[in-house]
């Protein structure tokens, strides 16, 4: 078909080859031209060149080393002057991660302390030569080494003997796969660069989590911290919300009052030693004071000095290390692998809670040092660190931890190198300082984690507040959804129901066609949104004409009919099905589409059914503003010889120019 060379002509499916090749960009056909020579080989460079070509191949091949192992980039240009923040920031962290890592194994997971101090040290050295921010401590965190605990504990509960030699490898074990699952999944969600899961997950959804991890983590501990094991475990509470009752139930009567004392006595003095820190910041050997490990000395001494386990207080013991012998396992045994199937589900769910908390505090720290961190390397990096952690027997799923982290960067870490430092320290104290914490209390180790809750619940409140200000009913239902369901059952099951929730809210969005109606701007051949500009009106009775502002594909496509129902009927203004109609039915349809840059074949195909309805109704249909790639879709699902040239126009003034034409 012949065209003329004025705007108003219509689109001619003929010339798409010609029109779409015109708009490829030059730099692009360059680059494709570049490397096919490359690949050619090296004969076809002249003799003069073959320096350069080969100074070129191997800059890239350096650039990428160094992009997937990010130790390379940053070991060879160290500088000494890096080596004192990095030594006492590795030091400080250290000394809170040992007694938290204890912590974490031996009252949370139902482990050895053993296993908790490697879990510390192992992935933190991997992470150093992997990942890819320069201050993120990956080590054991509260909220999985609850999960593992809980997961631990359903194959405990079906055991005769919990406290038998069997139930102990069969602990190391479980906790094994579990390790080695989470850093597969991790692996792979970043080898198949999935990094941006982190967008799809609500911050309602986590805070509603971390919430509820806060409160259990909080009654779980209350149990030692009033000396109530043994009677915990004739009574058998299983959720949270049984173990309030049990606590309101024995408490009064059967605490320990020894332990009482001690317990909330180092609470008490981590908590001041915290409030004290805060008020005098600017005083530095006051804000690295190592509270933690204060009181976990003290503590220890006094136990020793008063015979505090004579009065019933239950201390960490003698904590015998591993022989070389069978030091490092390969994970996939036959005594791992018969927890496989019942501990994914916990592995799966793991992996995505720690990354999203280690993808926050990666974040936080790129921003505030000023350089950029890569998702999907992250994902890779943390997912290595907990294979190779895998293959020393028992450890916990290490991630990162916003809290440590943020202390690391305080105290002076600028490099990979303080989590180096932090792992040999952490190693050092696991073959010989362990000895010298056989009386530690363990209610204080307990109080310790409690010291963990109370920042984890720090932002709750103004959250809460926040979320009532905006009237987010949808993100507060979200939120209390993932809080009471992992209360009143468990952790695991409160977090699905959230992520699906979640999701299912993801998807009704996506699924919902952003359009809207325009119309023509008096006295001009403009058309505006009539929602955006009052003086816009639709001046032609019958046609309606509808801006789709956004790429199509098979979710937001399949509710195309359905909105364009509405809109033709109802307009923009909300209404309810039942309601009459206030608007009379199109008899002209204009397609404004020059924000679709691309459509997949789903959503062409039911584009092309829509046509057809409109077309049976006899509709007169109208595509404006179509952009290259939809085009050439279209041409190929033949809806151009459905609706014919004539449908097609550059913009709306045109086919609104045909349609008064014709009347």
């Amino acid at each position: 078909m012949p065209h003329e060379p004025h705007l108003t002509r219509p689109l001619d499916p003929n010339s798409l080859a010609a029109s779409t090749t015109s708009l490829i960009d030059i730099d692009s056909v360059v680059g494709e031209a570049t490397l096919i020579d490359v690949e050619r080989g090296r004969d076809q460079v002249p003799d003069s060149d073959q320096a350069s070509f080969h100074k070129i191949r191997g800059g890239t091949y350096t650039k990428r080393i160094k992009y997937y192992v990010p130790g390379t980039a940053w070991i060879p240009n160290y500088k000494l002057s890096f080596l004192g923040g990095d030594v006492l920031a590795g030091l400080t962290v250290a000394s809170m991660l040992i007694p938290q890592s204890v912590s974490y194994a031996t009252s949370l997971a139902q482990l050895s302390p053993l296993t908790g101090l490697f879990s510390a040290a192992i992935p933190g050295i991997v992470y150093a030569f992997l990942g890819t921010c320069r201050q993120l401590n990956v080590a054991p965190e509260a909220a999985i080494s609850l999960l593992v605990g809980q997961a631990i504990g359903d194959f405990l509960l079906e055991l005769p003997d919990p406290h038998s030699d069997d139930a102990a490898a069969m602990t190391i074990a479980i906790s094994t796969i579990i390790t080695m699952q989470v850093g597969l999944f991790a692996f792979l969600l970043g080898f198949f660069r999935l990094g941006f899961i982190d967008v799809v997950l609500s911050r309602a959804l986590l805070r509603g989590f971390i919430t509820a991890i806060a409160v259990v983590i909080l009654t779980e501990q209350l149990v030692p911290m009033f000396g109530l094991v043994a009677l915990m475990h004739e009574v058998h509470p299983e959720s949270t919300f049984d173990k309030v009752i049990f606590l309101l139930e024995y408490v009064f009567t059967h605490a320990n009052i020894t332990t009482t004392i001690v317990s909330f006595s180092a609470l008490a003095v981590l908590v001041g030693i915290r409030a004290i820190k805060g008020v005098f910041q600017k005083y530095w050997w006051i804000y690295r004071l190592p509270e933690v490990l204060l009181v976990v000395v003290l503590s220890t001494f006094l136990s020793e000095e008063f015979g505090w386990d004579k009065d019933g207080v239950e201390i960490l013991g003698a904590v015998p290390i591993t022989s070389m012998k069978s030091f490092v396992q390969i994970p996939l045994q036959a005594a791992n692998l018969k927890y496989l199937r019942r501990t994914t589900s916990t592995s799966m769910l793991i992996a995505v809670v720690g990354f999203l908390d280690s993808i926050v505090a990666a974040k936080q720290n790129a921003s505030r040092f000023g350089y950029t961190i890569s998702p999907n390397r992250e994902l890779v990096a943390l997912g290595a660190s907990n294979l190779v952690a895998s293959f020393v027997p028992g450890t916990l799923p290490a991630w990162g931890s916003i809290t440590r982290s943020r202390i690391n960067g305080d105290v002076g870490a600028r490099t990979q190198m303080a989590s180096l430092v932090c792992s040999v320290v952490v190693l050092l104290a696991t073959f010989f300082l362990l000895p010298w914490l056989y009386y530690l209390p363990k209610c204080v180790l307990s109080a310790i984690i409690c010291l963990v809750v109370f920042s984890l619940l720090r932002e709750a409140p103004h959250d809460i507040a926040f979320y009532w200000k905006m009237s987010a009913w949808v993100d507060l239902g979200l939120m209390s959804l993932t809080f009471f369901s992992a209360i009143v059952w468990n952790i695991e099951i409160g977090i699905t129901l959230a992520m699906i929730a979640s999701l299912l809210l993801v998807v009704h969005r996506s699924s919902k066609t952003r359009m809207t109606i325009l119309g023509r701007i008096p006295g001009t051949e403009r058309w505006k949104p009539i929602n955006e500009n009052p003086e816009a009106e639709e001046d032609v009775s019958g046609a309606l004409i509808v801006r789709i502002r956004e790429n199509l594909d098979f979710a937001n496509t399949a509710q195309l009919k359905e909105r364009l129902r509405r809109l033709e009927l109802y307009g923009l203004n909300k209404s309810h099905p039942s309601e009459e109609p206030r608007r009379q039915q199109a008899t002209v349809l204009v397609f404004h589409m020059a924000d679709v840059d691309s459509c997949d074949a789903s959503a062409v195909e039911m584009f092309y059914e829509l046509c057809e309805e409109y077309k049976s109704r006899h509709v007169r249909l109208f595509v404006t503003h179509l952009r290259p790639r939809p085009l050439a879709m279209f041409s190929k699902a033949g809806i151009f010889d459905l609706l014919g040239d004539e449908a097609f126009q550059l913009n709306v003034a045109d086919a609104m120019t045909r349609v008064e034409g014709q009347r």
